[in-house]
């Protein structure tokens, strides 16, 4: 599996540790899950827009097929 090296402030780092630790967790899965959801999110967003563009030009894309 690839690494990757992150770089955070020493506060960033102080309240990732106090996150992972109240949800009983390493630093390492809590930020892993946060890149994750993050990455699925931009996803979603992208699919809605884009499904929102399909349908609002529905009717144009009709009559110029």
């Amino acid at each position: 599996m690839a690494a990757l090296n992150l770089r955070f402030t020493e506060e960033e780092l102080d309240a990732l540790r106090k996150r992972a630790d109240a949800e009983g967790r390493s630093m390492q899965s809590f930020a892993h899950d946060a890149v994750i959801a993050a990455i699925n999110e931009h996803s979603r967003l992208f699919d809605e827009a884009a499904a929102h563009v399909l349908r609002a030009s529905e009717e144009l894309n009709r009559r110029l097929a």
